[in-house]
This record gives structure tokens, C-alpha cells and sequence, in this order.
């Protein structure tokens, strides 16, 4: 119940930015992104199994997931390359459609993992490492260090 409560929170947050100005892109940015880690360990804690498995909650897992791929790539406008301690990378206004073809990426392998409709460990384990694969691959090519 716990793990529940806690995923629909980071669902919540990651939804309405934390309570941060749609005019800070990179605030925003930042709280979706600890929402998607927040989501990413939990679901993650089941998988190891350091949490029992829930169905309700890995569904709010890749929910979390989701919603970020879906409205993340309109966080980066023009002239929020820097400031706010951002650790995006230059790459992302450099390579702007490969950006967005990461994002279109985790947006379907989240989705898919959605549809999926996850009911036992092992279905979710298939799905969650398809959509966090592609968190490690957009870190390594659009963040820096």
C-alpha cells in the first residue's frame, strides 16, 4: 500500500510540475525527471525484490514514465540551454530531432508496456526494462555529466 501511495504521488508530481512555474522550463524538468527516478526505483524495487509485486503500482510506474516522454521534449525551449544548474546537454537544441526521437521512443515503449497490462512479476520485468532502457540511452547522449 505504501509503494502504492508513493507512485501515485510521483504520478500527481509529475503531472502538475512539483507546483513550479511553467515558466522555469528547467524546474519543471528537473521535478519530471525525480518523479521518473522516483517511479523507476520503485518499479526497480520490485524487480529485485525489495518490494512485493503490485500490478496497480507497476501500471503507475509506467505511468510516471509515460506522462514525462509524452510533454518532456516541450521543456527545452530556446534560451533554457542553461541557468538553473541544467546538466542537459547542448546536444539537445544541436540534435533536436534525435532528441525527439528518443522521446518519441520511451514515449511507445512506455505506452506498450502500459497496454501491456503487467500482472505477474515477470511480465513486468519485460516491460519496465524496455522503457528504463531508454532513460539510460537519452542520459548517456543528451545529458552532461
Amino acid at each position: 500500500m505504501k509503494l502504492k501511495m508513493m507512485l501515485a504521488a510521483a504520478l500527481l508530481m509529475s503531472s502538475t510540475g512539483l507546483g513550479t512555474s511553467a515558466e522555469d522550463p528547467i524546474a519543471v524538468r528537473k521535478a519530471m525527471m525525480k518523479n521518473v527516478g522516483a517511479a523507476t526505483g520503485a518499479g526497480f524495487a520490485m524487480v529485485k525484490g525489495k518490494a512485493e509485486f503490485n500490478a496497480a503500482a507497476a501500471e503507475l510506474v509506467l505511468r510516471t514514465m509515460n506522462t514525462a516522454a509524452l510533454g518532456f521534449g516541450e521543456l527545452f525551449p530556446a534560451g533554457s540551454e542553461s541557468g538553473g544548474k541544467t546538466i542537459a546537454s547542448q546536444k539537445i537544441w544541436d540534435d533536436r530531432a534525435g532528441f525527439n526521437a528518443a522521446l518519441a521512443k520511451f514515449a511507445a515503449d512506455s505506452a506498450a508496456g502500459i497496454a501491456a497490462k503487467p500482472a505477474d512479476l515477470d511480465a513486468f520485468k519485460a516491460v519496465i526494462g524496455a522503457a528504463a532502457s531508454n532513460c539510460n540511452a537519452c542520459h548517456k547522449a543528451y545529458r552532461t555529466k
